[in-house]
């Protein structure tokens, strides 16, 4: 056991999150709506923290920079699933062509598979197991979802149960020496 506290933050709001489109690869800018709720993490995220991690893609970065926190590290690790050949399209749409299809079950064709993402999420997990003191992670809904299921011990199908809207805080922890997920999606 070592980190104290680990804050995952969901990068504010785009113009597909908005609209429900798979948004992995494509470097979208955040709206000005994402923007202002970027700000308003400021307050609620340590200014000190000892370890503060970003996906490359913009609208993470962004994130991190409007809610004041600098020293960032850049992980590829960290960025959102590779949605492949669903890029740009909503669940209604993927539907339409491949009736019952689910992200964690199936995954993306010339993309990525829950597996893929979980191995992914597993390094970025190990990092964090390793820092002593507070971590911040700034990120993308789907694999910040792995990534508190991998944090806990569950397979990476078990995402499908952290909802995770834009702009949110979810703080991942300790109790005792048993890893847990102290809030989520506030």
């Amino acid at each position: 056991m070592s980190a104290a506290e680990i804050l995952l933050v969901r990068h504010g709001a785009t113009e597909w999150s908005a609209n429900g489109r798979h948004t992995g690869r494509t470097d979208l800018p955040l709206t000005p709506d994402g923007e202002a709720a970027a700000r308003a993490l400021r307050d609620r995220l340590p200014p000190d923290a000892d370890l503060v991690l970003a996906s490359p893609r913009r609208r993470a970065t962004e994130t991190c920079r409007l809610a004041g926190l600098g020293e960032v590290q850049i992980d590829d690790d960290l960025q959102e699933w590779d949605y492949g050949d669903y890029e740009g399209l909503t669940t209604p749409e993927i539907r339409a062509d491949r009736p019952g299809w689910s992200l964690w079950r199936d995954g993306c064709p010339n993309g990525e598979t829950a597996a893929d993402v979980a191995a992914r999420a597993d390094r970025v997990v190990a990092r964090l197991g390793a820092v002593d003191g507070v971590a911040v992670v700034f990120a993308h809904g789907h694999v910040l979802r792995v990534l508190g299921a991998r944090w806990v011990g569950l397979a990476p199908e078990a995402g499908a149960v952290l909802a995770l809207d834009p702009a949110t805080l979810s703080t991942l922890g300790w109790e005792r020496e048993q890893r847990v997920i102290r809030r989520w999606n506030a």
